[in-house]
């Protein structure tokens, strides 16, 4: 694992941009892991920044989504779909046919296995990724086997808690209790990840990724086996590391 410690979210944010436009420049048909929730959105405003002022293009760009909660419309303005489109597509170039998020309806199992077929088809460049306060990837929460694939999740209450205050003002009642998810497996199958966390709560979670033995308590410890992963950790969320 390669460890950038930075003071705080923007300059975490500035340096993600950094290695996610080095990727879309230097292969303008990359197929782009990307990922939702509060940690990307200061990175896509950058993206969208860059492409107005740069012109860097996303026409021959494809992106695949981490995941999508279940039981929403693609159009519902809580939907992942909508947060892409709100946060960066719609001011990108990019063609809307080569976007990619996990649907979160329909028979749930044959979404799962064509979402599997499409990443086994368009091997990912690039991996974008939070982590949860658990230490969850996508929706991998604690005890997902490590050689998962796109599969239909059910939250923990922390993550439901988590994802209440931050995007369904407060209304716990209202946030879907299932998701749509790659599996770790599909993300342990990306040439490249790329981990931005930040904040006192992603604090143990960071830890236990980084210092602590590997284990499906801990998602995001699967990383340690990947051969190229980058981490971006402000110095609230790298201050328990000892090494």
């Amino acid at each position: 694992m390669k460890i950038i410690i930075v003071k705080d979210y923007e300059e975490a944010s500035q340096k993600a941009c950094e290695i996610m436009l080095e990727v879309v420049k230097n292969k303008p048909n990359a197929n782009l892991g990307l990922a939702t929730g509060s940690t990307p959105v200061r990175l896509y405003e950058l993206m969208r920044e860059d492409h107005k002022k740069n012109g860097t293009s996303y026409k021959d760009i494809k992106s695949f989504n981490l995941d999508e909660y279940f039981g929403l419309e693609q159009s519902h303005p809580q939907s992942y779909h909508y947060f892409m489109c709100k946060n960066l597509f719609n001011e990108l170039d990019i063609n809307m046919n080569n976007v990619h998020v996990p649907k979160g309806n329909g028979n749930i199992d044959e979404e799962c296995a064509n979402y599997n077929q499409l990443l086994a088809d368009n091997p990912i460049d690039i991996q974008l990724l939070g982590i949860g306060s658990n230490g969850h990837i996508g929706f991998n929460e604690p005890g997902t086997p490590f050689d998962s694939v796109t599969h239909k999740v059910d939250l923990k209450q922390s993550t439901i808690e988590d994802n209440a205050r931050l995007f369904f003002n407060g209304k716990i009642e209202d946030v879907p209790t299932q998701a749509v998810s790659m599996g770790i497996a599909n993300i342990m199958q990306a040439k490249k990840v790329l981990l931005i966390a930040c904040g006192s709560g992603k604090a143990t979670a960071v830890k236990g990724m980084i210092e602590d033995p590997k284990t499906t308590d801990l998602p995001a410890s699967a990383l340690q086996d990947h051969s190229d992963v980058t981490l971006i950790i402000d110095e609230a969320a790298a201050s328990l590391l000892t090494k």
